[in-house]
C-alpha cells in the first residue's frame, strides 16, 4: 500500500455560520447611511468643532477691529425722490436709491428695513464678523457708510452662532444638524450590533454620557 493511500483524509474545514439575513440587511443599510451622513456633515462638524474652541477661548484670542468710513452725496434727482418717502417708517428705501448706494458705497441696502425720521434714514448693515450702518441725510443728501470688521475668527464664530448670516445659512444649519443626528444614531446602532465582540463598547458610551452630566450637575451654577 502506498504512503498516499495510508494517509488519512483531511477533515473538511468548518463552515462559517451564515449571517442572519435581517442582521446583514441592517448592517448594510446602517453602514450606507453612516458614511453618507458622515460625508454630508464632515465639513460642518470640523467647522463647528473648531469654532467651539475659538468661542470658548474668545477672550484669549486677540482681535483688532478695523473701522472703515466712506461718504458720498446723493444726486439731486434721488434726493428729490426721498422727499416723497414717508417721514417716519421702517420701509426699505426706493429701489433707485438702493442701486445708487450699492454702486457708490458698496452698501447692500435693497430690501432692508430702515429707521426713518424726517431728518435721516438709517439702515443697519450687520453681518458675520462685522457691524455697520448707512445714513442718508434727507436735507443735504450726504450718505455715510461705516463698517467695522473683527477678523476671520469672529467671522467663523458668527457662522457657528448663525448671527446675521441670512436664510440660506439658517437652513444649512438645520440640514447639517439632521445629518449629524443620522450620523450619531447610525453609529450608536452599529456599536450595539458589534458590542458583543467589543467588551469596551458600553463602558466607553457610558463614560461619554456620564462626564457631561456630572460636569453640568456639579460644576455649572
Amino acid at each position: 500500500m502506498t504512503d498516499a493511500a495510508a494517509t488519512p483524509a483531511a477533515s473538511p474545514a468548518p463552515r462559517a455560520r451564515p449571517v442572519n439575513g435581517a442582521r446583514a440587511f441592517w448592517l448594510k443599510e446602517l453602514h450606507r447611511w453612516h458614511w453618507i451622513s458622515a460625508g454630508l456633515s464632515l465639513a460642518g462638524m470640523l467647522l463647528f468643532a473648531v469654532t467651539g474652541i475659538t468661542l470658548n477661548h474668545a477672550a484669549q484670542i486677540p482681535a483688532e477691529p478695523v473701522t472703515v468710513e466712506t461718504t458720498a452725496t446723493l444726486p439731486r434727482p434721488l434726493l428729490d425722490r426721498l422727499a416723497t418717502f414717508p417721514a417716519e417708517t421702517t420701509d426699505p428705501v426706493p429701489d433707485a436709491v438702493a442701486r445708487w448706494a450699492a454702486t457708490e458705497l458698496k452698501a447692500p441696502i435693497a430690501g432692508r428695513a430702515t429707521e426713518t425720521t424726517p431728518d435721516e434714514i438709517y439702515v443697519a448693515l450687520t453681518g458675520p464678523g462685522a457691524d455697520g450702518w448707512l445714513t442718508l441725510d434727507r436735507t443735504t443728501g450726504e450718505a455715510v457708510r461705516e463698517t467695522t470688521t473683527r477678523g476671520w475668527v469672529a467671522y467663523l464664530n458668527d457662522l457657528h452662532k448663525g448671527r446675521d448670516t441670512g436664510p440660506v445659512w439658517y437652513w444649512f444649519i438645520d440640514v447639517f444638524a439632521v445629518a449629524c443626528i443620522v450620523f450619531a444614531v447610525t453609529g450608536l446602532t452599529l456599536l450595539w450590533l458589534h458590542a458583543k465582540n467589543r467588551a469596551s463598547t458600553w463602558p466607553l458610551v457610558g463614560v461619554g454620557i456620564v462626564i457631561p452630566v456630572v460636569i453640568a450637575l456639579l460644576f455649572i451654577h
